[in-house]
């Protein structure tokens, strides 16, 4: 497996209901090397039917995260994330296609 290219930190914070930030402790916070450049994905990445820009970004971000787990455990076949791999290349395949369409 080819050394990773990009790292990101990813941060998730609640919206409170009035919109706003929740106060105190509670964002979740951690750092992920990935395989891709996630920012040029973004960048590339056209609207498809059916997904606003968030999204386009969340499912970009939530599948190159779970691609790049499953790679760094292929080689362990009782692992969940190995077992993961064949529909996450379905669902990959089907958002490159929607990709694509004009």
């Amino acid at each position: 497996m080819a050394s990773p290219s990009q790292r990101y930190r990813i941060t998730v914070t609640p919206i409170e209901k009035d919109g706003l930030q929740c106060s105190g402790r509670c964002t979740i916070e951690l750092e992920h090397r990935a395989q891709q450049d996630w920012m040029r994905l973004l960048e590339a990445a056209r609207r498809p039917a059916g997904l606003s820009g968030d999204e386009r970004a969340a499912a970009i971000v939530a599948t190159q995260l779970l691609q790049d787990l499953a790679q760094r455990h292929a080689d362990e076949p009782t692992h969940p994330l190995t077992a993961l791999q064949p529909k996450l290349d379905e669902v990959l395949s089907a958002l490159d296609a929607i990709q694509r369409t004009p």
